[in-house]
Parts: C-alpha cells; structure tokens; sequence
C-alpha cells in the first residue's frame, strides 16, 4: 500500500496540518484533521453510527471537501 497525498490545508504552516490521502491500492481516503474531543458531538455521531474503540471522528476543514471529492474519484494516473 502507498498513499497518495491528495491535499494539505493551505492555510497551514507546514506542521500538524489537516490533510487527505489516498490508498493508492483500495482508493479508501485517510484523513489527518484535529481529533474531536466535544461530548455533545461525539454523542451526535454516535447516534447515526457508534464509535468503535479503535475508531476517532476527525474534523477537517471545510475548503477540503474539494480534496474529499478528489479521493471518491480516486487517485488520478
């Protein structure tokens, strides 16, 4: 598996960025955004679809719905 980087928020320094990634064998997206810590949110989610132990929901920001759509077209070859 290698990961193709679809976008990283451009309003970033260059550390601890969110960003979007594509597995390059099965198109699943990967995101790295700021982990939500929230109870009233994380409760919200968890009324559509529990969170696993193993599972975290991720903010990202809005402007990266365009990297998200990328990801759902698959990586470009």
């Amino acid at each position: 598996m290698a990961l193709v980087f679809a976008g990283i928020d451009p309003d970033t320094g260059g550390d601890n960025c969110p960003a979007v990634f594509i597995d390059d064998e099965t198109g699943d997206l990967i995101f790295q955004g700021w982990k939500v810590t929230d109870p009233k949110m994380l409760a919200d989610v968890a009324k559509h679809s529990p969170i696993a132990d193993n599972e975290s929901a991720v903010r990202l920001p809005a402007h990266h719905r365009v990297r998200v759509r990328l990801g759902t077209r698959g990586p470009a070859r």
